[in-house]
């Protein structure tokens, strides 16, 4: 039996394609249905497992799109398939979010919820529970409550929360401002200051609160939801879902609700160290995964396996092989080698992120076929 501490409700939106990820990472078979863990589990089930000391199967809430409902559910058997909630076209995470919080303010008018991304590693599995632990005491006292991570550099690729001052006599932290992804120097100096963590984009609150925030600043979005919300559990809820679910406005949680909370003293977080990391791109991926000897991350086997790989005299490969080909590599290093039955990917290290262009292009000229 897990500990429930007042039954946290978890909620995971499952959308994104991936596209640093590319070409594993497809729109049809995104990021967090493979197993990149460097176990069996997928990025999605490694995520519920994870939650499973703080919550039950019930609790658990998924929201994906419609082209990965029928994946998510095979790969979460133990979760009900009512907890599915499908969402007809992606209108970015607000939306995403607060229809879970309103389906879940149906059950539980005053329950707490933990929003949490399908496609992120979590090193420390029971530091991480612990900080939810906290964080959901603060959600308590009806404040928003996001995870912050203590930064371990000064990253351009994460954006930042600013703290003030304690709240109570616990670890939380007042939020006092979200900040966009920073320039170096930038960066630098927020690491310097001790007062900046990186935003993880996981957040804890009540959904009575966060419903209430949603309708101070977005009045048309909640409206909207509360309207879907209403028809949940009758036989118009197709209906209602395809008649307003397009109307909603297509914006972040953080830009629609979590900044303006800052600017007004409602929102908390709780630093954590527990080896996150957002699998953002291949090489990232490649320094969180068992490597050999010679510093080679296969991913997807055991690296001295050796089966489908052969690598001689060659150091610091990510290699990703997926096609059941042979990859072979001679005499090179700090590369990324991504082997797929229709598309090949071969970069430099250091130019993980720029995948993503790849993608662009693709969409330009009308290859959708590999996207």
């Amino acid at each position: 039996m897990s500990d429930n501490q007042g039954g946290l409700y978890a909620v995971i939106p499952a959308g994104g394609s991936g596209t640093r990820l590319w070409p594993l990472s497809r729109a049809g078979h995104p990021k967090f249905l493979h197993p990149l863990t460097g176990t069996d589990a997928s990025l999605l089930q490694a995520t519920v497992d994870r939650l499973l000391p703080m919550t039950e199967t019930d609790h658990i809430f998924v929201v994906t799109g419609v082209a990965h409902a029928a994946a998510v559910a095979r790969q979460l058997t133990a979760v009900p398939e009512e907890n599915i909630l499908v969402e007809p076209s992606p209108r970015d995470s607000c939306a995403a979010i607060a229809l879970a919080a309103a389906v879940i303010a149906r059950r539980e008018p005053e329950a707490i919820m933990g929003a949490f991304a399908a496609d992120h590693l979590i090193a420390n599995g029971e530091h991480f529970i612990d900080v939810i632990r906290q964080a959901m005491n603060g959600a308590e006292q009806g404040l928003l409550m996001t995870l912050g991570i203590t930064p371990t550099r000064p990253e351009t690729g994460y954006g930042y929360v600013q703290c003030g001052n304690p709240v109570g006599d616990g670890p939380v932290l007042a939020v006092e401002e979200f900040k966009e992804k920073p320039s170096y120097e930038v960066a630098e100096s927020y690491v310097k200051s001790g007062n900046y963590l990186w935003n993880a984009g996981m957040f804890v609150w009540r959904v009575d609160v966060f419903l209430n925030e949603l309708a101070r600043q977005q009045p048309q979005l909640h409206a909207g939801i509360a309207r879907i919300a209403q028809a949940w559990d009758s036989p118009t809820r197709e209906d209602v879902l395809g008649e307003v679910w397009p109307t909603l406005p297509r914006i972040s949680v953080d830009y629609a609700v979590m900044e303006g909370a800052a600017a007004v003293g409602r929102v908390g977080t709780v630093p954590g160290d527990f080896g996150w990391n957002d699998v953002g791109d291949f090489h990232t991926l490649g320094e969180v995964l068992a490597a050999d000897q010679s510093g080679n991350v296969v991913v997807g086997q055991d690296p001295s396996a050796g089966v489908g790989v052969m690598l001689r005299e060659s150091e610091n490969l990510v290699v990703v092989p997926t096609s059941g080909r042979l990859v072979a590599a001679l005499g090179v290093r700090d590369l990324i080698i991504v082997d797929t039955p229709d598309a090949v990917l071969v970069c430099p290290r250091d130019r993980a992120q720029e995948v993503k262009s790849i993608v662009d292009e693709l969409k330009e000229t009308g290859r959708l076929s590999y996207i």
